[in-house]
């Protein structure tokens, strides 16, 4: 078994890794919190949104490996492909932070998920829309569970304030890679695979500035920069968190238990 896995270059396949990376980063982002959450009630919340998005990421894997030129299995695309190989917006891969820079992300990736495995449902491709006819349920836990630690600690004290405005406006410029569109988001729409990305935004905003009125938070000002981890081009976090996270399966390729 090769130690490293380069999926090839069909539009389908890098739309769907697209959004499992994405699940996938973020829910090992999310697992670093088990063991350090400030009460045990959140240990367990943020435990089972990480296996939420764990299992999102298993089933997209799992399709896009079907449908790559030479077939791959979900432990394959996972553990053994090369930094410049996973397509995740850099958002989901910034380190932890702090609970509110967590509770912040959370949210800003939930409303961001939910419209698009909403729409999933309707994808061309049957298992596609398996998939997002499970996930958009549990989204949907996933937005109200960050919205409201986002108001609770937006409209807190203090220092919870404080917290929850520099997070904001730390993770606010990766925003727009989660809307930028090019030749697979238009080959994905052409299909019916799965919406353009762009289309997303008027419900992100609708969803994201909601919760921020109730929080009392100023929206951040919007930047021009988009970044372009969905090209494979990843901030300097991306290579130490999979050392950490393919450690074993490299050391062991192919290994069972």
């Amino acid at each position: 078994m090769s130690t490293s896995v380069q999926p090839g270059q069909r539009a389908d396949v890098q739309y769907l890794l697209r959004v499992g990376d994405a699940c996938l980063v973020l829910s090992h982002r999310i697992s670093e919190w088990i063991g350090h959450s400030p009460v045990l009630e959140e240990d367990l919340a943020l435990g089972n949104i990480a296996l939420d998005l764990l299992g999102q990421a298993r089933a997209l894997l799992t399709r896009a490996g079907q449908l790559n030129e030479e077939p791959l299995d979900e432990d394959q695309l996972a553990y053994l492909r090369e930094e410049r190989h996973y397509l995740n917006p850099v958002l989901m891969e910034l380190p932890r932070g702090d609970f509110a820079f967590t509770q912040a992300r959370n949210l800003i990736a939930a409303c961001w998920l939910l419209p698009l495995w909403t729409r999933l449902q309707a994808s061309s491709d049957a298992e596609v829309a398996a998939i997002a006819a499970k996930a958009v349920k549990e989204v949907r836990y996933h937005q109200q569970h960050a919205a409201e630690w986002v108001v609770r600690l937006g409209d807190g004290s203090e220092e919870s304030t404080r917290r929850m405005t520099t997070a904001l406006a730390a993770l606010w410029p990766y925003v727009n890679e989660l809307f930028a569109s090019d030749a697979v988001d238009a080959a994905a729409e052409a299909s019916g695979l799965g919406p353009a990305w762009s289309s997303l935004k008027p419900d992100w905003n609708a969803a994201m500035d909601e919760v921020l009125a109730e929080a009392r938070l100023a929206r951040p000002k919007d930047t021009p920069h988009v970044y372009a981890g969905v090209r494979g081009v990843h901030s300097e976090h991306m290579g130490h968190m999979l050392a950490t996270m393919q450690s074993l399966q490299r050391a062991y390729p192919g290994g069972v238990w």
